[in-house]
């Protein structure tokens, strides 16, 4: 069974399947424009909000992939990260700088989770 999750025109903002939970990438809305620090928070908070309604939390994180549009901003994510990464439980991650889909978007995470 196929459950998606936030379903949008476009996309889905996670989709279960299969025993895992695939995240889309969330992208700061609220707080497009401001620092890497305040958008990693934002985007932070919508992952645990996805997550939620897929009915699992961070600890089943297996796997995240970062994008940040400056990777002068590593510092300033890690920042937001370490205080809400599950130090118990951290997934893999993997984090490159790249071009996002606005200029304004510091940053963007995807990731995979297990159900």
């Amino acid at each position: 069974m196929i459950e998606r999750i936030g379903k949008a025109q476009r996309w889905s903002d996670a989709v279960a399947a299969h025993g895992l939970v695939f995240l889309a990438g969330h992208v700061a809305e609220e707080t497009r424009g401001q620092s890497v620090f305040v958008q990693t928070q934002e985007v932070l908070a919508q992952i645990d909000d996805t997550l939620a309604q897929a009915g699992v939390t961070k600890a089943a994180l297996v796997s995240v992939t970062i994008y940040l549009a400056d990777i002068a901003g590593f510092d300033e994510m890690n920042r937001a990260w370490d205080a809400w990464v599950d130090t118990d439980n951290p997934p893999a991650r993997a984090t490159v700088e790249s071009r996002l889909a606005r200029p304004d978007y510091a940053v963007e995470i995807v990731g995979v989770a297990a159900r």
